[in-house]
């Protein structure tokens, strides 16, 4: 096949704001201080590479950058190709992630992964807790607040702050656990000045935490092996969550963290009742083909979905800690083989049969 590959590459120069390396410490309060994150979920020049690599060693492969441009590249392409594979992520608004499968609906172009409702649903954290709500799929209890004045008077602390329309931990500091209703107060504030969008309000579950990369359709819908994240090796004080700091500060590629284990030390039934949770998440949102879903246990051991990322992170380098290339290699697959395998179920699901050869 004829593979057009659309990305968001990520200038690694402009993505710290006045300041040649990210602090050490978790950010605070002014939001000046923190690190520039606008292009947190964007790729970088190698992951770029890894994946035209992985789809030139089956498919003829086109690049393209989705740029502003981008419509009239693809309407020029439109003939030639068969099928885009998505990563781009897009920049502005809180439809941005759905930007360019809504362009490739309206030329008629098939593309990997979900259509722009899942990725606009899946972005948008509040709209996801209450899919997954109607749908009895177990999420943490939850509220949001477009103002400080929205914060309800009685709650039960802990509580996670986060904003709802970001990705990549984006908003999600160190600090984001708060523990009273001045630490709350705080932090709902500082999303809405840092992101000015309204703050999700989340209990918070004190157990075990667990990512899980699914890949393809339907009844052939499988979990690759759990990854499970280890608190106890992030930095003496902090708290218990994969904040931005863990994601992108502490943990560094000429140093990693150990915070995952792949596959995760769980039981049987406990592996089931994840895999089937994550299975009825990735359906009542209508993910397609890949995505990767973070869990979290609650008081009683149960599993609770935190969210879902139907455009996973895929960072090629092993020391890069990317859990969804992690759950591939665990599950046998090379990165090539992983990025294949994508292609293969969105081919499946589209009656390509190039996509399988």
């Amino acid at each position: 096949m004829h593979i057009a590959f659309a990305f968001n590459l990520k200038d690694d120069s402009a993505c710290v704001e006045d300041a040649a390396e990210p602090p050490s410490d978790p950010p605070s309060e002014p939001p000046g201080t923190l690190p520039d994150d606008r292009y947190a979920e964007w790729d970088d020049i190698h992951t770029v590479k890894a994946v035209e690599r992985a789809l030139a060693s089956r498919h003829q492969v086109s690049l393209v950058d989705a740029n502003p441009a981008v419509f009239e590249t693809f309407r020029r392409l439109r003939g030639d190709i068969d099928l885009v594979f998505n990563i781009a992520e897009g920049l502005h608004g809180a439809s941005r992630e759905g930007q360019l499968p809504a362009m490739l609906d309206m030329l008629e172009i098939p593309y990997t992964g979900s259509d722009p409702l899942t990725l606009g649903l899946c972005l948008d954290k509040r709209r996801t807790k209450e899919i997954l709500s109607y749908n009895r799929v177990p999420t943490p209890r939850f509220w949001t607040a477009a103002a400080v004045d929205d914060i309800p008077r009685r709650l039960h602390f802990p509580l996670m702050v986060k904003p709802t329309l970001e990705g990549s931990s984006k908003g999600v500091t160190d600090r984001s656990l708060v523990k009273n209703r001045r630490e709350l107060l705080r932090q709902v504030e500082w999303v809405l000045t840092s992101y000015r969008q309204p703050a999700l309000i989340e209990e918070f579950l004190p157990g075990r935490e667990f990512t899980v990369a699914m890949l393809g359709n339907g009844s052939e819908l499988r979990a690759l092996p759990i990854v499970e994240i280890n608190f106890a090796t992030l930095p003496e004080g902090v708290n218990p969550i994969y904040s931005y700091e863990a994601k992108w500060v502490w943990d560094r590629e000429e140093d990693p963290l150990q915070i995952f284990t792949c596959p995760a030390n769980i039981d049987a039934p406990l592996r089931q009742e994840i895999e089937n949770v994550c299975k009825r998440a990735f359906h009542a949102l209508g993910c397609r083909d890949w995505c990767r879903i973070d869990v979290r246990l609650d008081a009683k051991g149960h599993p609770q979905v935190i969210e879902l990322n139907p455009l996973p992170g895929i960072l090629p380098r092993p020391e890069q800690n990317s859990c969804f290339p992690k759950a591939a290699r665990a599950a046998g697959l090379s990165y090539d083989e992983m990025i294949l395998a994508v292609v293969a179920a969105a081919a499946r699901r589209l009656g390509l049969d190039g996509g399988l050869t």
